[in-house]
């Protein structure tokens, strides 16, 4: 698990433990939007990506709802001010497209190639650039609770990226279960 950057195997396998023992104190008195903020700022400097979305899914009814998310759109201000970004499962019980395909399908991937991916379907109009995206299904017990998503990192994506941002699902899962599946 190591990369080009400053961070080795063993700040990496630290910092890891360190969010699995800062996530348990929280959830005694912070927020979802605060343990998702915590895991979006986590993911990004692991991995060393510029974008992340941090998204749950409502027991409800099935959205996908991102309460933690770079901004990379101007309509991104307006789902800020809202308090969530909601994407509706469809009536076929999918998400459809990139941002959709780990929830789908419940697989981790990367891919360094993301429009001409197969399931791409291409970006809204003033979105920022997608050069690299790698997107993580948050799971418990087999369960599909959330997704982790990433973009644009400094260096090429990785096997090594792809295994720190399932340990921060993992986590994130744990902490999601408790928080919003235990109501």
């Amino acid at each position: 698990m190591e990369k080009n950057h400053n961070l080795t195997k063993e700040i990496i396998a630290r910092d890891l433990k360190n969010l699995n023992d800062k996530l348990f104190h929280m959830l005694n008195y912070s927020s979802l939007k605060e343990i998702s903020d915590l895991i979006l700022e986590e993911s990004t400097r692991l991995t060393c990506s510029k974008y992340c979305y941090v998204a749950f899914v409502d027991p409800k009814n099935g959205d996908s709802v991102g309460i933690s998310f770079s901004h990379l759109t101007t309509g991104c201000q307006y789902y800020a001010d809202l308090g969530e970004a909601r994407f509706k499962i469809r009536k076929d019980g999918t998400y459809g497209g990139l941002l959709g395909y780990s929830l789908d399908t419940g697989e981790s991937f990367f891919t360094h190639d993301p429009k001409n991916h197969p399931v791409a379907h291409g970006l809204p109009p003033g979105h920022e650039p997608i050069e690299q995206f790698l997107s993580v299904a948050v799971k418990h017990e087999g369960e599909i609770l959330g997704q982790i998503v990433l973009a644009n990192p400094e260096e090429k994506y990785g096997p090594e990226d792809l295994e720190i941002a399932e340990k921060i699902a993992n986590s994130y899962g744990l902490a999601l279960k408790e928080i919003i599946h235990q109501k």
